[in-house]
């Protein structure tokens, strides 16, 4: 028995990882109720960095307030940029340096836990990260030396039309 070796990409390192991480911004007026907290624009990238991964990303939060004794509304917008390191236990003992990085949000952030305290509104974004480390690998595989015989198909002389036109009586249309 031979063996051959095939030279293809697969993963050679993942993990995932949960982030709870505390916000606050300011407003102009001070907040009587918060009515929504919402989340859009989440954007990311992922490169190595020894051997762990660097996940630099962003995302925009809207949040809805009332203010004057719930009589009035306002939203406050802000971009927030996030740094987020990420050790990977890598599957072959690889160096992540040369391989493709890739990085996918298993839950999109989301606000949880809003607290006002003056014009300041504080509040928790939770998300997760996947991440996958795919480079170049070996894989061996046996091969067989022995051909297969190839079965000889006889065509016949006549075409299939011909048989059909000899075999049908039209006899027993009358």
């Amino acid at each position: 028995m031979a063996y051959k070796e095939i030279v293809t990409k697969a993963v050679v390192g993942k993990g995932k990882k949960y982030f709870k991480n505390k916000y606050s911004v300011e407003t102009q007026d001070i907040p009587s109720t918060i009515l929504g907290c919402w989340i859009i624009n989440h954007k990311f990238n992922g490169y190595e960095k020894s051997n762990n991964v660097i996940v630099d990303g962003s995302f925009d939060i809207n949040i809805w307030y009332s203010t004057e004794n719930d009589t009035k509304t306002n939203v406050i917008n802000k971009t927030i940029k996030y740094n987020e390191e990420i050790v990977v236990k890598d599957k072959l003992d690889v160096d992540f340096s040369n391989n493709e990085i890739v990085v996918r949000a298993l839950s999109q952030p989301a606000c949880s836990n809003v607290v006002v305290e003056n014009n300041m509104i504080s509040f928790d974004i939770e998300k997760e990260l996947g991440i996958e480390v795919v480079g170049d690998t070996v894989v061996k595989i046996a091969v067989e030396d022995n051909i297969d015989n190839w079965e000889v198909l006889d065509e016949e002389d006549k075409t299939i039309d011909e048989q059909i036109d000899e075999e049908v009586k039209e006899e027993f249309l009358d």
